[in-house]
């Protein structure tokens, strides 16, 4: 049993925003069809695809991860026969997903206006860099166009280093993410109302909704943050310390947890009797951030963290991938999953972040191009065998 067993996407994303969010909702059970060009399919295919270090049976790493559970349909929308094919498929669905550029949709007949007269209940998503409307809606935007425009970029790094983008590409995933978020809000609403509606996300308006409290900060005080690379603004300690081995994160944002820390490391500069409280700590944050640097170092990371851990204090091992993939409670959780493929073999990828007591996750090989077109048009729309045989001679679909 899966939450969203009942719904049908069709899925017209490309690249990594919109194939995120609408990997998201597959994962929850949507089932979805990815649409396709017939010839060389959606852009993410050939991303890695002859990479031999990150790519399996000419499947790039990309497309492996985004594409799991989905199926593939290969229809030339650009041809009259084949908008009419993808209008058929439109009736029989829930949500049309796409990342295409703002008016794109309109060029192609498949926006929301279009797709509602053909289907009332439909229900459309587009996922772009900087929304349908306003004067930038036509601009385009990538990952770090959106990092750079939204601000967050400018408070990443420091002083020295000047503006680093976030090594996760948040400015793809997050316009991904609320997408997903905004289709499972508009099918909440039609169980009310009966009707469809568009979801219009821009990732810039994700990323300044991430700056969150540090936004309103900069209402109320009309000063620009800037990038103090892995401290804070408040707390102390609270950054990155390296060991022998690995480095370690501490997150001291109480006083309690600071008592606890100096008793640990037994320092008499550090159990000073006034950096029990925060205000003379954020005042020698330099001092301080010294002087636990030079501890930890003389010791690996495998001899703090379980002390840090019987004290109760935030830490963490900054994790490589290596270790954050192997961590015991990562896999715990069946965050890492193997995926069959269709060729044969299997991988390994992020499993579903989101944990229900009711579903039970399956996992199926990303499809080859058109792989399902002639299932999707025979079990859904009813097409014979020579009916489908027509339409793949004159190219409609592939």
């Amino acid at each position: 049993m899966k939450a969203l067993e009942d719904v049908v996407m069709l899925d017209l994303t490309h690249m990594l925003s919109g194939p995120y969010g609408a990997m998201l909702l597959t994962d929850l059970g949507a089932q979805t069809i990815k649409i396709e060009p017939p010839g060389k399919g959606e852009g993410t295919r050939a991303l890695q695809a002859k990479d031999p270090k990150n790519s399996m049976h000419g499947m790039g790493s990309y497309y492996l991860t985004l594409n799991r559970n989905k199926r593939s349909v290969a229809i030339d929308l650009k041809s009259a026969e084949g908008l009419q094919l993808f209008y058929e498929l439109v009736k029989k669905a829930d949500i049309v997903m796409s990342n295409f550029s703002s008016g794109v949709p309109e060029r192609l007949k498949i926006d929301y206006a279009s797709l509602a007269a053909i289907n009332p209940r439909i229900i459309t998503c587009c996922v772009t860099g900087f929304g349908e409307t306003g004067p930038s809606n036509k601009r385009p935007a990538f990952d770090m166009v959106a990092q750079a425009t939204g601000g967050g970029m400018s408070i990443t790094g420091d002083k020295t280093t000047g503006p680093i983008r976030a090594g996760i590409p948040i400015g793809d995933l997050g316009g991904g993410l609320f997408g997903a978020i905004g289709l499972l809000a508009a099918l909440h609403e039609r169980e009310r109302t009966g009707r469809g509606q568009h979801v219009d996300v821009a990732m810039l308006d994700a990323q300044i909704s991430m700056l969150n409290y540090m936004a309103t900060m900069y209402f109320l005080s009309d000063e620009n943050p800037h990038g103090i690379a892995n401290s804070h603004f408040v707390h102390v300690p609270y950054d990155v310390f390296r060991t022998t081995t690995l480095p370690v994160v501490l997150a001291i944002i109480t006083d309690n947890f600071y008592v606890s820390l100096a008793e640990l490391l037994d320092d008499d500069f550090l159990k000073q009797e006034e950096y029990r409280t925060q205000p003379p700590r954020l005042r020698d944050q330099a001092k301080i951030n010294a002087r636990v640097q030079e501890l930890f170092l003389t010791q690996p990371a495998e001899h703090w963290m379980p002390l840090l851990e019987a004290a109760r204090i935030p830490h963490a091992p900054v994790n490589d991938f290596e270790h954050a993939l192997s961590d015991p409670q990562v896999l715990s959780r069946d965050m890492v999953v193997e995926i069959p493929h269709v060729d044969g073999g299997s991988f390994r990828a992020p499993g579903n972040p989101i944990k229900m007591s009711d579903h039970q996750d399956t996992w199926e090989s990303p499809p080859k191009l058109g792989q399902h077109t002639d299932d999707v048009l025979r079990d859904m729309l009813g097409k014979s065998a020579g009916e489908i045989s027509k339409l793949r001679a004159a190219g409609t679909i592939g």
